[in-house]
């Protein structure tokens, strides 16, 4: 029988995905990635950009400026710190 507390992968659930572009590397191991999103305006129906911006941990202390890295969500790491570069596109 399973322990109660334990969970299997397929429970867990998905972690949440994002692409963006480096915007800051000057942290020690933390980069900072700029995600932009398209949405349509409620009234107006315009399409427009919204950026968010996430840190994200670089265990490599590697990436550069204007590299488009592929982002993960994780448990907490800092303050601020809630994401994990997987990738370098």
């Amino acid at each position: 029988m399973e322990n109660k507390n334990q969970k299997s992968g397929q429970e867990r659930g998905q972690r949440k995905e994002n692409i963006g572009v480096v915007v800051s590397n000057k942290m020690n191991k933390t980069v900072a990635v700029a995600v932009t999103r398209k949405m349509r305006h409620p009234r107006y129906e315009k399409v427009f950009e919204r950026t968010n911006k996430y840190y994200a941990h670089d265990e490599s202390n590697s990436l550069a400026i204007g590299q488009k890295v592929r982002i993960v969500e994780t448990r907490p790491l800092s303050k601020l710190k809630r994401w994990r570069v997987v990738e370098t596109m």
